[in-house]
């Protein structure tokens, strides 16, 4: 799944080509928005929240993205084959000199951007790890929730809602980075702990766009490879509660607590 860094990234390709143009032309795959509506509208800004793409519109119109596992997306000049097929075209917007497709995404939607502060999407997200005035006290607060306190720091730093953009690329990223084990409860982490994750996190996001790629991993991917640092085979195993997804530890670097029985 795309994670913050890969939003800013996305961002990033498509501002200086849609930003301050007007929309010439708008389909997207039905059932869906009714993007027609934005034709004659400029593009006014293109800004990322969590793991979603917001573009907005001069005529006080919207358009939200989220990517999920599959969706990207592309932009091409006026005429140039694309590279995905048409079938798997969301979202197309066309402007003068450039042509925005967005593919696979599971969510796309238009709304008005009036009422995004109330945006069931938008409105319970965290902190932003990727902005500029990220406010980490807040993150540290939301992680510091009772509802939060018998999670696994695993657990907790994918919940949108306590941190936004981070996924598993970045989870494992940032507690092997850390020497963390995933399965530490929040609870028997002191602040200076958290606010230690939350601060590697942010840096690892932060240079995977400067850098341009993430660059080398030193536990995602690399079940059954040896551990960067200690030689130790990396193991991973699906585990979540709420939300289950696959997780990536060294049993050495970040072995205490060991795995609950049973996963």
């Amino acid at each position: 799944m795309p994670e913050g860094d890969s939003l800013v990234k996305f961002a990033n390709g498509l501002r200086p080509y849609l930003v301050g143009r007007e929309v010439t032309a708008a389909r997207a795959r039905q059932p869906g928005p009714q993007a027609e509506r934005l034709v004659g509208a400029t593009v006014t800004g293109i800004e990322t929240q969590g793991k979603n793409l917001l573009l907005s519109f001069s005529n006080g119109l919207e358009v939200r993205t989220h990517l999920k596992l599959y969706g990207s997306w592309h932009r091409y000049r006026p005429g140039e084959r694309w590279r995905k097929p048409e079938s798997r075209a969301r979202l197309v917007l066309e402007v003068p000199g450039a042509v925005a497709v967005c593919f696979d995404a599971p969510t796309v939607e238009l709304f008005e951007q009036r009422t995004e502060h109330f945006h069931r999407g938008l409105a319970p997200l965290g902190p932003d790890l990727m902005k500029p005035d990220f406010d980490q006290a807040e993150a540290l607060r939301r992680l510091r929730e009772p509802s939060r306190a018998q999670l696994t720091i695993g657990e907790a730093l994918l919940d949108q809602r306590a941190l936004a953009g981070i996924g598993t690329i970045w989870r494992a990223e940032t507690l092997w980075t850390e020497r963390m084990s995933p399965f530490a409860p929040v609870a028997d982490l002191d602040d200076a702990t958290l606010e230690r994750l939350i601060g590697t996190a942010r840096r690892l996001l932060q240079a995977s766009v400067q850098n341009g790629s993430p660059g080398p991993m030193g536990a995602y991917r690399r079940t059954g490879r040896p551990c960067r640092r200690c030689g130790t085979l990396i193991r991973s195993r699906v585990y979540g509660r709420d939300l289950a997804r696959r997780v990536y530890w060294c049993p050495s670097c970040q072995g205490n607590p060991s795995p609950p029985q049973g996963i």
